[in-house]
C-alpha cells in the first residue's frame, strides 16, 4: 500500500518472524484497561488496527468482545493469521479501513498509532467508530532509566533515519481531535523476560529501520549489541534476561460533535 511508510513495509516485510520472538507482549493490568477505559464486554466489537502479528489480540480476546484484525503489511498478517486460527483479519491500513461506518465499538493500536499519526487516519478511525465509541492507543516503551537500556538507543538511534518514533511524541500533535474526547493516560510497569537472544537482539532486529538495512549491516547491528551484553555484568552469560518497560496506554471517545 502506497501509504504504508517505507520503513515499515520493507523492514517488516522481512522481520515479520523475529518480531514474534523479539517483542514483549503486555502487563495482565491491560485486560482491565481495555474494559474500563475502552467498555470492551461480551457483544462489542473492537478492530485491532496496525495489528502486525497479532501481539495484542489475547487481551482483546479475553475481553469476550468480537475482535477484527487490520493490518497493511502482508508477512505481518500471515504470521498474525498463522497464530490465531479463526480470526478476522484484513489487509487495510488506517487511512483505508476495509469496514463499515459506525461498525465497531473500540479501536485499539497497539504499537502501531506513531506509524499513522495524520488526520487522515483519525478520519477513518471516527468513521468506523460509533457515537461513544472508544479510541485505545498503547504502546511498550523501553526503560532508559536503567542504564544498559539507555546504551541500546545509542545502536537505535544510528539508523533511525526519518522513521516514525513513540519517543520523538511527534503523534501528539494530532490531538487534540476533532470527534474525540481528550486524551485520558495510564501507565504500567512491564517487563519481557526469556533468552538475551530474543529478549535483547531480535528486539533490536525487528525494529523496522533496522530490520530495512542492508543484510551486512544488520550483523553490524547485531554485533555492537552482543558486545554490550558481554561487557554489561547483569546480562554477560546470561541465559535468561529482563528487559524493563513502562506500557504506556491512551483513551479516548468519539464525542457526539464532530
Amino acid at each position: 500500500m502506497s501509504n504504508i511508510h517505507h520503513s515499515a513495509g520493507d523492514g517488516y516485510s522481512v522481520t515479520a518472524a523475529t518480531y514474534v520472538q523479539g517483542r514483549p507482549d503486555y502487563p495482565y493490568e491491560v485486560d482491565a484497561w481495555l474494559c474500563s477505559h475502552l467498555r470492551l464486554s461480551k457483544g462489542r466489537t473492537a478492530l485491532d488496527l496496525g495489528a502486525g502479528t497479532g501481539k495484542f489480540l489475547p487481551h482483546l480476546r479475553d475481553t469476550d468482545a468480537k475482535v477484527v484484525a487490520v493490518e497493511p503489511v502482508a508477512a505481518m498478517l500471515a504470521q498474525l493469521v498463522s497464530r490465531n486460527p479463526g480470526i478476522e483479519a484484513k489487509q487495510g491500513s488506517a487511512e483505508h479501513i476495509p469496514l463499515a461506518d459506525a461498525s465497531v465499538d473500540a479501536v485499539v493500536c497497539a504499537q502501531s498509532f506513531h506509524w499513522f499519526a495524520n488526520t487522515r487516519a483519525l478520519n477513518e478511525i471516527r468513521r468506523v467508530l460509533k457515537i461513544g465509541g472508544s479510541l485505545g492507543l498503547i504502546w511498550n516503551i523501553r526503560d532508559e532509566s536503567v542504564a544498559w537500556v539507555a546504551a541500546l538507543r545509542t545502536i537505535f538511534d544510528a539508523h533511525e533515519s526519518d522513521a516514525p518514533r513513540y519517543r520523538t511524541q511527534a503523534w501528539r500533535r494530532v490531538f487534540p481531535a476533532a470527534g474525540f474526547t481528550p486524551l485520558c493516560e495510564t501507565r504500567f510497569s512491564h517487563g519481557h523476560t526469556g533468552p538475551p537472544e530474543h529478549v535483547i537482539i531480535d528486539r533490536v532486529l525487528s525494529t523496522s529501520f533496522i530490520a530495512a538495512l542492508p543484510t551486512a549491516e544488520r550483523d553490524r547491528v547485531a554485533a555492537q549489541v552482543r558486545q554490550l551484553i558481554e561487557r554489561t555484568p547483569d546480562l554477560a552469560g546470561k541465559s535468561e534476561v529482563t528487559m524493563p518497560y513502562v506500557t504506556a496506554a491512551y483513551s479516548c471517545q468519539r464525542s457526539v460533535e464532530d
